[in-house]
């Protein structure tokens, strides 16, 4: 089974974001953490069953960083949880997708993840994961 698991959005600056976005859910984040391997730290919001991640670089190098620059906060990818990433990681390779991570890393929120890159996926970022037990 497929699911959206989280929408990732890529910003400028978290703090302003999480000040904004607290009013507007009128909750605060469940969750900041630093990735170190991917040079990011986030935030989670749970609105309903979807999670909405925020991801600030801190380093000018880094895909997150170099992504704002071009364009801007907002969306940067959709994320789909799976109960067997390596499986997936497998079949899609089998159906022509380009996999960004084999085999899959350590992400965010106690997660396995991947990426499609956009160029075999009509040009939008999609990230699996898979809930680390």
């Amino acid at each position: 089974m497929i699911r959206v698991e989280h929408i990732g959005i890529a910003v400028k600056d978290l703090k302003k974001v999480n000040d904004l976005y607290s009013r507007l859910f009128n909750q605060s984040p469940y969750k900041e953490e630093r990735v170190a391997s991917e040079a990011v730290n986030t935030s989670f919001f749970q609105i309903g069953e979807t999670k909405i991640e925020f991801l600030e670089s801190d380093q000018p190098d880094s895909a997150i960083s170099k992504y704002v620059d071009k364009n801007r906060s907002g969306i940067h990818h959709i994320a789909f949880e799976v109960a067997d990433i390596q499986l997936e990681i497998d079949r899609l390779k089998g159906e022509g997708f380009v996999i960004i991570y084999n085999p899959a890393k350590l992400g965010a929120d106690n997660k396995l993840i991947t990426f499609l890159h956009p160029k075999s996926t009509n040009g939008v970022l999609i990230e699996l994961c898979q809930e680390l037990k």
